[in-house]
């Protein structure tokens, strides 16, 4: 495979053995690895983002990992950009680049571009997070389906995080999001194969326990505790996710142990569904059926040729 101008994706919902076939693939061909996480960009979140061991890491080139701190701002156009920048590297080195994640957008961002636009503005952005927090997202949600109802129409209510940013958009170009995404996007320059990972519902939810045991196991809490100890809120985008902020209402007195690793299940099991709600619409993915056990040499076999 080295020198094939192909980017190949492995996509799915979390806990579905993204990074587990990603290595098994390693081990078969050269491949350097691109993560599509949104969470494990960020040094000093590994266990609650399920970050590559450091050996794994070590035997297998991983990029797009530990490059920001908690406190850092870091958008889809950002990552497109930095991630497209790596691919190209990965080439010229005769090399077969493998992006690997479960966020949707980051691999949208990579494949058919996002808006790159001068489109930041600090204190307006604050400002709707405090209108977040006082209203509520079903608020801002009404507001952006007056300004930019297309944009609304494909954001859940609840997603505060891209109401935001698509208000933040408008409010600063005076033009909808969605129709400078649809004019001033670039697609990719290369050629790529989509697979992803599919799991039963019931199969994946058990996966899911399993995870969250083990993470809790590894020492989830200590690491949300020490996340604490330098200073970093839970109100960050980053903590802002499922494992860290119901740890950090652990932390408060909100609720015990066991109430935190049922709520962790719970989430995650809400988390992957939404992700499969997204990669169901794109029809460039080829999707593997799983059911344990899983021979993972065999289907990285299968993939790689």
């Amino acid at each position: 495979m080295p020198g094939n101008q192909t980017v190949l994706f492995i996509v799915g919902p979390t806990a579905s053995g993204k990074t587990r076939l990603s290595l098994e693939i390693a081990l078969q061909t050269h491949v350097e690895i691109v993560s599509a996480d949104s969470r494990q960009l960020y040094r000093h979140m590994d266990i609650g983002t399920a970050k590559p061991l450091p050996e794994e890491r070590k035997r297998v080139p991983h990029h797009m990992i530990d490059i920001l701190e908690p406190d850092a701002d870091f958008n889809a156009g950002e990552y497109s950009r930095m991630a497209r920048r790596i691919i190209s590297e990965i080439f010229e080195r005769g090399v077969q680049p493998l992006v690997v994640g479960g966020s949707g957008l980051y691999i949208k961002s990579i494949v058919d571009g996002i808006f790159e636009g001068e489109t930041v503005d600090p204190a307006l952005r604050q400002h709707l997070k405090q209108r977040v927090k006082t209203e509520g997202s079903l608020s801002l949600h009404a507001d952006l389906t007056r300004r930019d109802p297309d944009s609304a129409a494909k954001i859940h209510p609840n997603d505060a995080k891209r109401i935001i940013r698509a208000l933040e958009i408008y409010t600063v170009t005076g033009r909808p999001a969605s129709r400078m995404q649809q004019e001033e996007t670039r697609p990719a320059d290369f050629p790529y194969t989509m697979f992803g990972l599919r799991w039963d519902r019931t199969a994946l939810c058990n996966r899911i326990d399993t995870r969250v045991d083990a993470m809790m196991g590894d020492g989830l809490i200590e690491e949300v505790s020490r996340l604490k100890k330098m200073g970093y809120e839970p109100e960050l985008n980053s903590l802002d996710s499922v494992g860290y902020k119901e740890v950090f209402g652990y932390l408060s007195g909100a609720r015990t142990l066991q109430e935190t690793t049922d709520l962790i299940k719970q989430n995650t099991r809400r988390f992957a569904k939404r992700q499969m709600t997204w990669f169901r619409r794109d029809q460039r993915i080829t999707w593997i059926d799983l059911e344990d056990p899983v021979n993972w040499g065999n289907l990285a076999q299968r993939i790689a040729t």
